[in-house]
């Protein structure tokens, strides 16, 4: 009889032995599947994967299930969920599935400024709504990526208030899905395709649809530098434009006129890598200082009595201005702070 029971003992542990080995071996050859499934990058492909990264962090966060409510400014460094995020906003944010070729959503009647990006999986944003109302627009693409900037001018609480009126009993949430690039390689293109401006001024277009793309190489450019930014259009949309990268070590200063954006005007610095820099405020038109002539000079590490003054904490920067209702002379060029910047000695 024992010899009988450890004959099966034996024998079940040689079954679960080669059942276990057989699940490794199960476990291993799904996993390579995984890998050698995924989706690699190109420069045709670049855009929608750097998109579906932008998805998917905001996903995370349980934007493809609600409304994703930020109720403070954005994290610093990479912890951010999208590059370049502004110090002016909060942001507020969706991923809808359209409807029937559509999406549609709100903007709630509010004080302060309060607009929404409609952007599309290939990245464009292809609406920008600054009006309060009810919005059925057509997308290019099967989800839309809504992102409501709150405006800060009023503080904190006010927009807390106008977040809390945002209505999303019209969008139809959970159906996205993540489509499986090697997001790995996204970003070491993000990180090439950024250092490859890092000594230029770069100046945003971003095309509303993927119709109007006509240099790929700039959108690819544009998508690494600063995901999710707006087309221009004067009086409504936004113009932003990037300084070269900039010595933290030194002290440096624009001065120009009044851009008369019909919102606000703003300069933030942001790391090599274009992310926000921890203990680094920004300079917006809702409370810079006027020199006496009407121009505005903007300062950059330039002490404790400088005007208008963003200290970089010895970090090198980069600085990118950006223009909320656009006015005609910036689009016409007649006013760049990120052109006439000059060292301090």
């Amino acid at each position: 009889m024992k010899i009988i029971i450890l004959i099966f003992g034996i024998a079940m542990l040689s079954f679960f032995g080669c059942n276990s080995q057989k699940k490794q071996k199960d476990n291993n050859e799904l996993k390579s599947n995984e890998v050698s499934n995924t989706i690699p990058i190109t420069k045709q492909n670049y855009a929608h994967a750097e998109t579906a990264r932008n998805y998917r962090n905001w996903a995370k966060l349980g934007a493809n299930d609600s409304i994703v409510h930020m109720r403070k400014l954005p994290p610093r460094g990479k912890d951010a969920p999208t590059v370049q995020m502004n110090d002016d906003t909060f942001y507020s944010v969706v991923i809808a599935e359209t409807i029937n070729g559509n999406v549609q959503f709100s903007i709630p009647e509010s004080d302060i400024y309060v607009a929404v990006q409609v952007v599309t999986e290939g990245g464009h944003g292809q609406h920008y709504v600054v009006e309060a109302g009810d919005y059925d627009l057509p997308v290019e693409t099967n989800f839309a990526f809504l992102i409501y900037r709150t405006g800060l001018e009023k503080g904190f609480e006010a927009a807390h208030k106008a977040q809390d009126k945002i209505k999303t009993d019209k969008i139809k949430f959970g159906t996205y899905k993540i489509a499986n690039y090697d997001f790995e390689e996204v970003e070491e293109w993000t990180a090439r395709l950024t250092e490859e401006t890092s000594g230029e001024i770069f100046k945003y277009t971003f095309p509303r649809t993927s119709k109007e793309i006509n240099d790929l190489h700039q959108w690819n450019l544009e998508n690494a530098n600063g995901w999710g930014g707006s087309s221009p259009e004067v009086n409504v949309a936004n113009l932003y434009t990037n300084s070269v990268l900039l010595d933290g070590s030194k002290s440096y200063s624009t001065t120009f006129e009044n851009p008369e954006s019909r919102f606000f005007t703003s300069f933030t610095a942001y790391d090599k890598d274009r992310y926000l820099m921890e203990g680094v405020e920004n300079v917006n038109s809702y409370k810079w200082e006027e020199n006496k002539n009407g121009t505005i000079t903007i300062n950059f590490n330039g002490g404790p009595n400088a005007i208008n003054n963003i200290d970089t904490k010895g970090q090198d920067f980069s600085f990118t201005v950006r223009y909320y209702g656009v006015s005609q002379k910036v689009i016409d060029g007649k006013i760049s702070p990120e052109k006439d910047i000059q060292e301090i000695n």
